[in-house]
């Protein structure tokens, strides 16, 4: 489930190497002085029978006395292989390589508390009436859901917290296959961490620690006895950790190592060199970059890749462009609760009737609309962690929409273009990767770019043809905002759902999302024009990028008016650098993130900087 962070005892006087073994063939076999005398005339029967016992009783003692030497010879080698163990530990302890190098023990993993494990077997009601039976794979999808008429999925209505599904609806182009002659050279990969238990003192934890006040007898709670389809809560036990991995997010980033083995193993130069590939030194972070790099190399990666930490931690700021909120001190104070404001506006709206259903049911426990947004929180946290939550069904089809669009406008608001500090929080990686694209290392501060690990070839080399990088959903919705795909900038309304609308979380940052960034190379120009198929042009050599989120195209064209709207969404590699070369101003990084200012209403921002430095006109 989670990587234990404590120690263990070892015992004193443990060897480190084993002490000499008795000689078993002197042992075992003595040796003849003297060749027996030649045995003549008839052998008495009882002299026959005593030799027979005699023979036995010498194979027993033999068998027995190879046992000890063989039980000895294996104690002494468990002996050795845990001496070498504590040597590595220490030696880890007292290396001299870089922090940056270090994974076990780790040095900044966050809270890693585990929770109880998953018992599905048991615990899974199904199968459910009027439902056709499919197994759980592994998690228990089938749940009846009042209102969804149109055999609708709600656990890709999660928003953030949704278990990894491709992109279903696309950005707005068609896919297209690589054209005869074109090559992909290089990918540039950012992926979301898997599948976590809550973040410490997130409302899904508010609201166990609510039940549990009120069916545990805590002084000042009211005793409650939950009635209809919420009698479980009487009984309920929180059986959730805080911020680690789970079982599926294990999988997720595993499976995301192999998908991509398959679509750019190729791409691995395997000559003996490893790869350079970055995270950041939260457990959940580095155990997510551990699973995808078995995924795609397979249990051996240590021999092909070398993992490099950025730290993450709240205390002490450290240039981290995998978490850019935290070189960014206003994003984590009031001037950025544009969309937190909306969220609770919307959910006011749309859990009004859930609400009142809720206490008409069990009207002693006192269901706030906080507490009910809750619940739906904590049904994600559990399916992904249990592999089934009994708080799912307490909500209608429709009422799962509503989630799913309050954790878009809260996105917007918090993270991307309504947000003061939109750009500026993902403005670090944005450099990063256009020094990559330019073969140049980052050799001053900029943003929140590391210098110690950016300016070194070693630890950002320039000649990689694969480059993995994982981070966090607030942090990838900003470096989408700083590259500036304004297809995600229109104002979403907070006090009712549009029909249609760009910025789908779900669609966008689940549990285990992946930006693939692939540089493609072509022997001439392609026509943009691919619906009739390819059409390569007269002119020179030509390369392109090519963004994928989610395993669906993000067109550039659309964002970037001087891409050109092309109908397979890629850009001219020259033009796409030039368009970026605008955005670390574009972003505001200093004003941002560091500025006087003061909260404005949701939706008074549209181009993710600060209002009084807007230059993004609607």
């Amino acid at each position: 489930m989670g990587r234990s962070t404590g120690g263990h005892d070892e015992d004193e006087g443990m060897p480190t190497k084993p002490r000499a073994l008795p000689n078993l063939e002197l042992a075992l076999l003595p040796r003849c002085t003297a060749a027996p005398p030649a045995l003549t005339g008839p052998i008495p029967q009882t002299l026959l029978l005593a030799a027979q016992v005699l023979l036995f009783g010498v194979v027993i003692v033999q068998f027995i006395m190879l046992y000890r030497s063989f039980a000895l010879a294996a104690a002494c080698s468990s002996f050795v292989d845990a001496g070498i163990l504590r040597r590595q530990s220490a030696s880890s302890a007292t290396s001299s390589a870089p922090d940056y190098y270090q994974t076990v023990p780790e040095l900044f993993p966050g809270p890693t508390p585990t929770g109880i494990p998953a018992f599905l077997a048991q615990t899974n009601p199904a199968p459910f009436p009027s439902t056709t039976y499919y197994p759980p794979t592994p998690l228990e999808t089938q749940v009846p859901i009042q209102g969804n008429t149109a055999n609708g999925n709600i656990y890709q209505m999660m928003g953030q917290l949704s278990h990894y599904f491709p992109n279903p609806d696309g950005f707005g182009v068609n896919e297209y296959s690589l054209p005869q002659n074109a090559s992909i050279v290089q990918l540039n990969m950012l992926s979301r961490h898997g599948a976590r238990y809550p973040t410490t003192g997130s409302g899904a934890t508010v609201l166990v620690q609510k039940i549990l006040n009120h069916t545990t007898g805590v002084a000042g709670y009211p005793q409650v006895t939950f009635a209809g389809n919420q009698s479980f809560m009487n009984t309920f036990t929180n059986k959730l950790g805080a911020e680690i991995l789970v079982p599926i997010g294990h999988q997720e980033l595993f499976e995301s190592g192999i998908l991509h083995q398959y679509m750019y193993g190729h791409l691995y130069n395997n000559n003996g060199s490893k790869i350079i590939a970055r995270t950041t030194t939260e457990d959940r972070m580095v155990q997510s970059a551990e699973y995808f790099m078995a995924g795609f190399f397979g249990l051996g990666w240590t021999e092909n890749a070398t993992l490099v930490l950025n730290i993450e931690s709240g205390t002490g700021t450290w240039n981290n462009s995998l978490a850019g909120y935290y070189n960014c001190p206003n994003a984590n104070k009031v001037v950025n609760t544009a969309g937190t404001n909306a969220t609770n506006v919307w959910a006011s709206v749309y859990l009004k009737d859930a609400q009142a259903r809720l206490n008409a049911t069990t009207p002693g426990f006192n269901w706030t609309i906080t507490d009910t947004y809750n619940a739906q929180s904590l049904c994600a946290y559990e399916q992904v962690a249990l592999g089934y939550s009994d708080f799912c069904q307490l909500f209608t089809y429709q009422e799962w929409e509503g989630y799913e669009y309050s954790v878009d406008i809260n996105f917007a608001g918090n993270n991307a273009f309504q947000s003061p500090v939109g750009r500026g929080v993902g403005i670090g990686f944005v450099q990063e990767q256009i020094a990559l694209l330019s073969k140049h290392t980052i050799n001053a501060p900029v943003a929140q770019s590391n210098v110690t690990l950016d300016n070194n070839t070693v630890t950002f080399p320039l000649n990689q043809s694969l480059n993995f990088f994982f981070s966090h959903d607030t942090n990838i919705m900003s470096i989408l905002t700083a590259f500036g795909f304004t297809q995600f900038a229109p104002v979403m309304p907070d006090t009712y759902m549009p029909a249609n609308r760009s910025l789908i979380v779900s669609h966008m940052e689940p549990f285990g999302a992946r930006l693939d960034m692939e540089v493609i190379n072509t022997p001439s120009p392609l026509n943009g024009s691919r619906a009739g198929g390819a059409n390569y042009l007269a002119g020179p050599p030509t390369t392109y990028i090519h963004f994928i989120l989610n395993q669906r195209t993000l067109p550039l064209g659309v964002s970037f008016p001087a891409c050109g709207l092309r109908d397979d969404g890629w850009c001219e590699l020259t033009t796409f650098l030039e368009v970026q070369s605008a955005n670390l101003a574009e972003a505001q990084y200093e004003y941002s993130c560091f500025g006087n200012y003061t909260v404005g209403p949701y939706g008074s921002i549209t181009n993710g900087v600060a209002l009084a430095n807007e230059t993004y006109v609607a």
